[in-house]
């Protein structure tokens, strides 16, 4: 884990002190193998203080991938991507990503802290969770529509809302977090960082987590697309997908 010495607005302190000792384990049952073959990515959880959102408050941004794409078409993600030869480490992939899916200017974005890397089994990614302070937020919108569907600035207090939040069932019988904010529905790796950072930083609600919800056809489709090019080894290891943040009595 790797902090920087940034100043922060007081709401996001207990984010940034959480995050000074993060155990990879507390994030996701699933950490990058010590192999060759494994794919270095970033991603942008960035935080401002003024939502865009009609609910006000802090907010985050978030990206619908494009329902086009091979691999976790039309999911809500993180900006971010894969590590290329001109990135020096994961914070600069993560702004390059960022840039290209949004427009996001970095010059605006004070970095403060990246998780340890979790591992994508389905496909063999290894993904640095970069969080940073939108201290200047910028205007943020599609930039290619062949890699992204839409952007948003999701207000923390939404996806705090327990009207918003639900466990979301996979017709594999996988579980995990969704939150259900504005016609959006946001699941899988998404979903489970974001409940983490959310209990992390305190601001987690108490929601009824009897409350269990299908994956939208929609998405299942496009799931089974993309899990349809992989082996039956590595379907079997995207629990990740629904599983990241569970405690191991929720197994």
């Amino acid at each position: 884990m790797t902090s920087y010495d940034v100043k922060l607005p007081d709401w996001l302190r207990p984010l940034a002190e959480a995050s000074e000792n993060v155990d990879p384990m507390s994030l996701s049952r699933f950490v990058p193998p010590d192999e060759p073959g494994i794919r270095q990515s970033a991603v942008l959880i960035l935080l401002a203080e003024d939502s865009a959102d009609s609910e006000g408050g802090p907010d985050i941004l978030l990206t619908e991938r494009a329902w086009t794409l091979r691999s976790h078409a039309g999911q809500m993600a993180f900006p971010g991507g894969r590590m290329d030869d001109t990135d020096g480490s994961v914070v600069d992939a993560a702004l390059r990503e960022a840039q290209e899916e949004t427009g996001l200017d970095p010059a605006g974005v004070d970095v403060f802290a990246v998780w340890p890397a979790l591992w994508v089994p389905v496909s063999n990614f290894s993904v640095a969770p970069v969080l940073a302070w939108w201290r200047e937020p910028s205007p943020v919108a599609v930039v290619d529509p062949a890699e992204v569907a839409s952007v948003h600035r999701i207000a923390i207090g939404a996806l705090t809302d327990p009207r918003n939040r639900a466990t979301c069932l996979h017709p594999s019988g996988f579980t995990g977090p969704a939150f259900l904010v504005h016609g959006l529905f946001i699941w899988g790796f998404t979903a489970g960082l974001l409940d983490r950072m959310l209990s992390m930083a305190g601001w987690a609600r108490d929601w009824d987590r009897t409350r269990v919800v299908p994956l939208p056809d929609r998405l299942v489709e496009a799931a089974w697309r993309d899990r349809a090019m992989h082996t039956e080894h590595l379907r079997r290891l995207t629990r990740i997908e629904h599983d990241l943040a569970r405690p191991d009595d929720e197994a």
